[in-house]
């Protein structure tokens, strides 16, 4: 894993945290349906909670709402997003600074791992969600939302405009993680579309500062102001808004099939 960019990564977050809730829009609603479709897929019966990535906890307040007497680890590569979940009093659980993609866990200790909009920055997508699965109880789940190739599209077909090419990361296709997917006995996956009104250039480059996600494809470097104003007039001309394409995920454990289920283990100190 690329240990430099992953700190670049927790930087940036850290530095939005404190007005990260103001410019997202789509990560709320991706939380909501992530936690909605958890709560469809085990609805009780769940001992213990893993979140990757949590933010600023918009998920995490979704999932101790539905499983409140459940034992939650929250975690997030980004101390500061970690913090600013913790506070106020809002959730209880344990809050763990930890790459999502490299779990401190060993062995089979949740029923449930979920995750929103976190996903995108890993660095092997397919390793990380067969590592995760690996973490699950039987008949747990993991389930999780992540950038769709089609997000940014019109702020990427402003740069083919101008001849250019948009730092913005390569995000994987609904048949791309379906196939990924597909080396789970049950999984699925599926895709939403969200609006992302911001009005004209400045407006999508305020969102994506006031996200955090400012870190370009590894090897990129951040436009001239020459090419970058051509690539705002080449948005602006397409009508100043763009989209969100997210994908949602699910993969589940079998169940034990004779024997009753394991005992609930306790999980190494981290």
């Amino acid at each position: 894993m690329n240990g430099h960019r992953k700190q670049r990564i927790s930087d940036a977050f850290g530095a939005a945290a404190g007005h990260y809730d103001d410019h997202a829009g789509p990560q709320r609603l991706a939380a909501a349906l992530v936690a909605d479709l958890a709560q469809r897929q085990r609805p009780d019966g769940v001992g213990r909670i893993l979140e990757i990535g949590c933010g600023t906890g918009f998920l995490t307040r979704h999932i101790q709402a539905r499983w409140p007497g459940a034992e939650l680890v929250v975690t997030d590569l980004s101390p500061d997003m970690l913090a600013r979940a913790a506070t106020g009093g809002l959730v209880a659980g344990t809050f763990l600074a930890m790459d999502g993609e490299a779990p401190i866990f060993e062995g089979e200790w949740f029923d449930l791992i979920l995750s929103s909009l976190a996903f995108q920055w890993f660095d092997d997508l397919e390793s990380a969600v067969a590592r995760l699965a690996g973490l699950l109880r039987p008949a747990g789940s993991l389930l999780f939302s992540t950038m769709g190739q089609g997000s940014f599209a019109r702020w990427r077909s402003a740069h083919r405009a101008a001849g250019l090419s948009a730092g913005i990361p390569d995000y994987p296709s609904l048949e791309a993680l379906r196939s990924i997917l597909a080396r789970h006995d049950d999984a699925f996956a599926f895709d939403e579309e969200y609006a992302l009104p911001c009005g004209d250039a400045r407006g999508l480059i305020a969102h994506l500062k006031g996200i955090g996600a400012v870190v370009p494809s590894e090897g990129r470097k951040p436009l001239p102001p020459r090419d970058l104003r051509r690539v705002m007039a080449a948005f602006e001309e397409g009508g100043g808004d763009d989209v969100y394409q997210i994908l949602f995920g699910r993969v589940t454990r079998a169940p034990v099939r004779s024997g009753g289920r394991p005992p609930l283990k306790t999980p190494p100190a981290p």
